[in-house]
């Protein structure tokens, strides 16, 4: 009985020591998966950011594509409406350019008929 008991108490410290033993190697186990659950998180974290970005981009894209559709005629009949205003415009300047040239041409004129006799 005392060697059923001695081999007894042998087995539970030979059982204890390679738990204690496996203790680390199950920690080092049980870290690695902390670290790869933690990193897969990340990862899902920024693949599903990057996902929103990207649909946010299409989704401005496809905005502003419906709106420059709804501008595109209004700009074409603002420049329809426009083309003969300027084109009126600019024919009721014209004379008035032209005799301003003219008068500022001939205002040269004079100063350089001026300049030339008081050279003389």
């Amino acid at each position: 009985m005392k060697f059923s008991l001695a081999a007894l108490v042998v087995v539970l410290a030979l059982a204890h020591g390679s738990q204690a033993a496996q203790s680390p190697e199950v920690e080092k186990l049980a870290q690695y998966f902390q670290d790869l659950s933690a990193q897969l998180t990340s990862t899902t974290q920024e693949l599903v950011q990057k996902i929103q970005s990207e649909t946010f981009v299409e989704d401005g894209k496809a905005q502003l594509q419906q709106i420059q559709a709804q501008l595109a005629p209004l700009a074409d009949n603002m420049q329809a409406q426009l083309k003969p205003l300027a084109e009126n415009m600019q024919a009721q300047l014209k004379p008035l350019v032209d005799n301003f040239q003219a008068q500022m041409e001939d205002l040269f004129r004079k100063l350089m008929d001026q300049t030339k006799s008081l050279g003389q």
